[in-house]
């Protein structure tokens, strides 16, 4: 057979021939250039050799052969009697430890995984690197003579007293570098696969040139607003973010009461510290997916283009999201990005490439963490690990923004296991917290005269019947129904268990309602508390976290227009909160408030608080440190023993495992909006694809995988394909308390129709 130039890829064009292949030796070295340049902040050599050895399996006959075949070049190409791929990602991950020893398995672990992900080094990859199989890999390879700038390593010599962090920083060091090898691969092959969808990236304005357009924004909204004290007070919080933002790098904290425009303010003080210390991006990180909409949607008002959102609700059809951000999803390049906590935080502790490509980008970016004390306990010493790691070594700023600051310096308890590595370096950014907490005091605070005296559902109702308009919150989806059916009828209802196109069209009837001064009656569950910005004259909150309460009661007398302040009235419910978090919360609530008479919300209480809460929950609940803790600090063959998959795996903010998404057939307020039965169509028609899966999550509820088996059964519910559900009864979903999971049969007395 004629000898031929190592091919990496093979493409077809549209006429069906197929264009010149991609040489190897090129790819090779273009990845090792591009991986360097990504991780010049932290690793470049690294980065350069692991892109230059990532592929050195295909120069084997057995791959050149597979993909000659594969791609049509040579119609009588043969794989010598084998059949299907021909492996190729473990040739050069043995070359590094056969140079490097010990030191090779940290371009090991990228080599070997810039596929699959990486592995544990303990049943995963120590095992890997030592096959026959893999062996034969690299020996053919070698075989084939690739040129020797690809084999060479030049001076390179493997400092690893150099890692980021030291050994407490070594896993994510991995993944960045990780990161880097894996977007250059992609970006790489996405050139000579997709010239045109590749010359749309890094199409995006500089941080610099989204300044002006924030000013302007900013100066249009003062001088329309209202002269009122609480809109002076937001304007001096502006003052203030944007002086501080030339404080040196590192961990701040905004602290604003609930209703202080800390949005907005976050953004200018992020916007001006990029541009005074040169950082490449703003990363805005929201905890729940059902405010994330709002939040990007003011940003790309100010913005455009610019912004990205990236969770798992995104609107990403193709006339709403252009190609440039869909690109920009995969690896985070555009100037402003919106994700969640799940989505932030997961990726920080990924093993998936596809997760994973993102996080080099982080380097030299203003991370906000809007509302910080939603930071969840189980995970909080790795969050806390990895947040500390990310400002000191690689040029990351961020900013915990919330009206509620956790607790979150470090401490010691006699019992070491309570112990806390915390962050001890914050700033504030407001020059005197306390002094803005009582100018912005908006509200009379009442506590139960008895704790230990519940309150019935009919008696809360009948409180709350004697107010035109009044929030209730509580706990549970299944409080919220039990306490709107005591009341009146015309009393709106607010929880999960609604779909979010429908609960975006009930927040905008409620905002509606209250600016009219129509009477208003709202029971909602926690949802309203973050990032819903409701105004009521009277709130009601069942017993709960006393962060909780803090947000309950930033829903009260917002914009500070009423001539009283508002009246926020805390009861205990008939059932204490299902054991967890949610009880754990009203427990150090309890503790913190029992016997207190003035201001039960002042700033100082909510350090106790914390600690009170964070003392009751095991902070690394999963073990995700003992994943990522080096075995040993010494090279003696266990060093450099990270479980990266298995911290992965056990590294996840919701479980999906529990629950089921279900498509509603919400037709809108009026029952007239038939978007659902188009989707749906489309769906049956052409199978999912991205952007309709996520145009329908706008109609998706999920509920407990138990109670969707129950509906199942019942034929309430069809399942469309594995794990994805639809509804069949017309009455399963009740144009005001949303999906009925108990799927009453409809000739029940209680039927909902």
């Amino acid at each position: 057979m004629a000898h031929h130039r190592p091919i990496a890829h093979a493409v077809q064009n549209t006429d069906g021939s197929w264009r010149d292949p991609h040489d190897l030796d090129e790819h090779l070295t273009s990845v090792a250039d591009l991986a360097a340049e990504f991780a010049c902040a932290f690793g470049p050599e690294w980065a350069r050799l692991a892109g230059r050895w990532h592929d050195l399996g295909k120069y084997r006959q057995r791959f050149q052969n597979y993909i000659r075949l594969a791609s049509g070049f040579e119609a009588d190409a043969h794989i010598r009697g084998e059949v299907g791929k021909a492996p190729h990602s473990t040739a050069g991950a043995i070359l590094a430890c056969d140079r490097f020893g010990a030191a090779g398995r940290v371009l090991a672990y990228l080599i070997a995984g810039h596929h699959a992900g990486l592995a544990d080094w303990f049943g995963g990859l120590e095992g890997r690197l030592t096959t026959i199989d893999g062996r034969a890999e690299l020996d053919e390879a070698r075989a084939e003579n690739p040129p020797p700038h690809i084999l060479d390593h030049g001076d390179f010599k493997p400092n690893l007293r150099a890692i980021p962090g030291g050994r407490d920083g070594f896993a994510l060091w991995v993944r960045m570098l990780f990161s880097a090898l894996v977007d250059a691969d992609f970006l790489d092959t996405e050139r000579y696969m997709d010239a045109e969808k590749f010359a749309q990236r890094n199409q995006w304005p500089t941080l610099d040139r989204l300044v002006p357009r924030f000013d302007a924004h900013m100066a249009k909204f003062a001088a329309q607003a209202d002269p009122t004290p609480v809109n002076t007070l937001r304007a001096d919080i502006l003052r203030q973010c944007r002086e501080k933002a030339a404080f040196a790098p590192g961990l701040f904290s905004l602290t604003v009461p609930t209703g202080g425009g800390k949005t907005l303010s976050g953004m200018a003080f992020a916007l001006e510290h990029a541009r005074t210390h040169s950082k490449r991006r703003v990363i805005h990180v929201i905890p729940y997916t059902s405010i994330i909409e709002q939040t990007a949607d003011i940003f790309r008002s100010i913005f455009g283009e610019a912004v990205i959102e990236h969770h798992s609700n995104a609107e990403s059809e193709p006339s709403q999201e252009n190609t440039a951000s869909r690109l920009a999803c995969e690896n985070w390049d555009a100037p402003i990005v919106v994700t969640t906590n799940v989505q932030f935080f997961e990726s920080l502790f990924a093993a998936r490439t596809s997760r994973c490509r993102k996080l080099h980008n982080l380097v030299d970016s203003v991370v906000i963490l809007d509302e910080a004390q939603l930071l969840p306990p189980e995970f909080l010493q790795p969050i806390l690990d990895v947040l500390r790691l990310l400002t000191r070594h690689y040029g990351v700023s961020v900013v915990l923004s919330t009206a509620t600051q956790p607790a979150l310096s470090t401490r010691e308890y006699f019992d070491p296991s309570q112990n806390l590595r915390g962050l001890d370096d914050v700033r504030e950014i407001i020059d005197d917290p306390d002094a803005l907490y009582q100018a912005l005091e908006r509200v009379n605070v009442r506590l139960p005269a008895d704790w230990q005296q519940p309150s019935e559902w009919p008696q809360v109702a009948d409180e709350l019947a004697r107010h035109d308009s009044v929030l209730a919150i509580v706990n549970t989806r299944k409080d919220a129904r039990a306490l709107w059916e005591q009341l009146p009828e015309g009393t709106l209802h607010l929880s999960a268990l609604l779909c979010g196109a429908h609960r975006s069209q009930r927040i905008a009837e409620i905002k509606a309602r209250l600016k009219s001064s129509v009477p208003t009656r709202v029971v909602s569950t926690q949802l309203v508390e973050a990032g819903v910005d409701v105004d009521f004259p009277v709130v009601y909150r069942a017993l709960a976290g006393l962060d909780s309460i803090a947000q309950a009661a930033g829903r009260c007398n917002r914009e500070g227009r009423l001539t009283e302040k508002g009246e926020v009235i805390v009861f205990i419910p008939p059932k204490s909160a299902p054991p967890g978090l949610l009880r754990k919360g009203e427990n150090a609530c309890k503790s913190v408030l029992y016997g207190v008479t003035e201001s039960p919300l002042s700033r100082a209480r909510f350090e106790q608080y914390f600690r009170q809460l964070f003392a009751a929950c095991k902070l690394d609940e999963h073990g995700i440190c003992g994943d990522l803790f080096m075995a040993n600090d010494k090279l003696d063959g266990r060093e450099l023993a990270v479980n990266f998959r298995t911290a992965a795996d056990n590294f996840k903010l919701i479980r999906d495992e529990d629950s089921a998404p279900i498509i509603v057939l919400y037709r809108g307020t009026d029952g007239q909006d038939n978007s659902i039965d188009k989707w749906l169509a489309t769906l049956r028609l052409e199978g999912p694809q991205r952007w309709l899966m996520r145009k329908l999550q706008r109609y998706t509820v999920n509920i407990h995988r138990r109670e969707a088996q129950a509906l199942l059964q019942q034929g309430d519910i069809v399942e469309l394909m594995p794990g994805l559900y639809i509804q069949v009864s017309d009455w399963l979903y009740h144009p005001e308390l949303g999906l009925n999971p108990e799927g009453m049969p409809p000739n029940s007395a209680s039927a909902i129709v």
